[in-house]
C-alpha cells in the first residue's frame, strides 16, 4: 500500500471524534467523498471540455471535426452538437453507435447542466453532456475507463484536529449582495453572499465570505487560500460546505476542506477564492494537495 494511502487510512481510523455538531463523522465524510471522486460521474473521469461555436459542431475522432476527441470509443464523426438560440441539439451521424439511456439516439435536445441533470450521451465508455457557464455552452466528455480513476491512490489528509472546529460569527449582507467570483478559465461569475463568517484563531480574527449557491441550499460553500496554499495543498485553494448560521453562530469544520475538481483534471472550471477569502493563517487541517498514480 503507497504510503500516502496508508497515511490516509489510518486518519480515518482516528478522526471518528474529529466532527462537528450533528455532521456525519469525519470518516464517513472521507468515505463518502472518495465514492463520489471514484465514480462513473466523479471528476477522475473528465477527458475533454469543448466550448461550442453558434451553428454546427461536428464532434469524432478524425481531424477534420469541429469539435475533436481521439478515443477509439467514438467514430471518425459521431455527430453534430448544433446551437441555435442558446439551446444545443446533437444529431448522430449516420453509421456511429451513440445512445441515451441504453437507446440509440438519431437526434435529441441537450439540456445543459445548469437546468437541472444534463442530458448524458454514450458512446463506448464515454459519456458527454452540455455544461453552461457564464452564458458560454460546451461539451465535457468522461470515460468511464480513464486510468486516473482506475488506478486512483487515495487521498492525502492532514491529521485530523479538533482544533480546527471552530465556532464562529456570522455577519449578514443585504438581501441578494452578489461578489465577482473568477474561475481558473477566466471567466467571471457574479455570486450571492448571504454574509461572512467571522472567526478567531491563535488570538486574530479572520473572515471569509460564503457563498448561497442555490436558493433553497441548507449550506454555504466558501472557498478559500491560506500559507499552506501552492505548499503543501492544492495550488488554487481549496472548498469547503458549512451549515447554515443559527442564532448568528456557525461551526466551521476545517478538517473537512477539500480540493477542488481542478486538482484532479485540466478539464473542470472551477472558481477560484476571492481576495477577501485568501487567509494570513496556515490552515493544517484537511486535504492535502493531490498526487496521481503512475
Amino acid at each position: 500500500m503507497p504510503k500516502f494511502l496508508l497515511s490516509a487510512v489510518l486518519s480515518m481510523f482516528v478522526c471518528a471524534s474529529a466532527q462537528a455538531d450533528g455532521a456525519v463523522p469525519l470518516d464517513q465524510w472521507r468515505k463518502e467523498r472518495i465514492e463520489r471522486l471514484t465514480s462513473e460521474t466523479g471528476w477522475l473521469t473528465l477527458v475533454g471540455l469543448y466550448w461550442l461555436k453558434p451553428g454546427d459542431n461536428t464532434f469524432g475522432r478524425a481531424a477534420g471535426n469541429r469539435v475533436v476527441l481521439d478515443h477509439p470509443s467514438l467514430a471518425a464523426t459521431a455527430g453534430t452538437f448544433t446551437v441555435k438560440n442558446g439551446t444545443v441539439t446533437f444529431t448522430t451521424q449516420p453509421g456511429a453507435t451513440v445512445t441515451h439511456d441504453g437507446k440509440p439516439v438519431t437526434s435529441i435536445a441537450m439540456t445543459p447542466d445548469t437546468a437541472g441533470e444534463p442530458t448524458t450521451l454514450a458512446s463506448g465508455s464515454l459519456r458527454f453532456f452540455v455544461i453552461e457557464r457564464v452564458g458560454k455552452l460546451g461539451v465535457r466528455v468522461r470515460d468511464v475507463d480513464h486510468p486516473a480513476r482506475k488506478h486512483f491512490q487515495g487521498i492525502e489528509y492532514f491529521p485530523p484536529s479538533d482544533d480546527w472546529i471552530i465556532s464562529a460569527r456570522f455577519e449578514p449582507y443585504p438581501p441578494g449582495r452578489r461578489i465577482p467570483i473568477l474561475n481558473i478559465l477566466g471567466m467571471t461569475d457574479q455570486m450571492v453572499t448571504p454574509g461572512a463568517v467571522v472567526f478567531t484563531k491563535n488570538g486574530r480574527e479572520y473572515r471569509l465570505d460564503t457563498i448561497l449557491e442555490a436558493p433553497d441550499d441548507q449550506e454555504l460553500f466558501v472557498m478559500f487560500a491560506d500559507a499552506t496554499t501552492a505548499r503543501e495543498t492544492y495550488g488554487a485553494g481549496r472548498f469547503m460546505y458549512i451549515p447554515m448560521p443559527r442564532d448568528g453562530r456557525v461551526t466551521i469544520d476545517f478538517n473537512r476542506a477539500y480540493n477542488p475538481p481542478c486538482a484532479f483534471n485540466e478539464f473542470a472550471t472551477c472558481p477560484l477564492p476571492p481576495a477577501q477569502n485568501r487567509l494570513a493563517l496556515r490552515v493544517d487541517a484537511g486535504e492535502k494537495k493531490y498526487t496521481a498514480a503512475h
